[in-house]
């Protein structure tokens, strides 16, 4: 079974406090056991950026974990706050293949 990519591409509002809202989100793929990893953009050059200000990244074991988490109550709650804070967003959900297996 493949695992299953969330990737978020977002400016937040110009008065937005970031790091409140990345901490919100830490907090919240802590407390929900279907998030298997989570990561954050800051490698990208500025100019192949495009006016987006950050990406985020979940991964999950299945689609059905990515779906679970979208009905968790955690989720439902802290969505209110992240999209107070969006300016633009761009939204990627998609099954990540193994094309190579682990190393023994």
């Amino acid at each position: 079974m493949a695992e299953f990519v969330h990737l978020v591409v977002v400016k937040f509002k110009e008065e937005v406090v970031v790091e409140d809202i990345i901490k919100g989100l830490e907090k919240l793929v802590s407390q929900v056991d279907t998030v298997k990893s989570f990561g954050k953009d800051i490698e990208s050059m500025e100019m192949l950026r495009q006016g987006f200000t950050h990406a985020l990244m979940m991964t999950f074991g299945s689609k059905d974990d990515f779906d679970a988490f979208q009905t968790h109550p955690n989720h439902l709650e802290y969505t209110a706050t992240f999209s107070a804070a969006i300016e633009k967003i761009v939204l990627l959900d998609f099954p990540a293949v193994v094309v190579k297996p682990p190393a023994a």
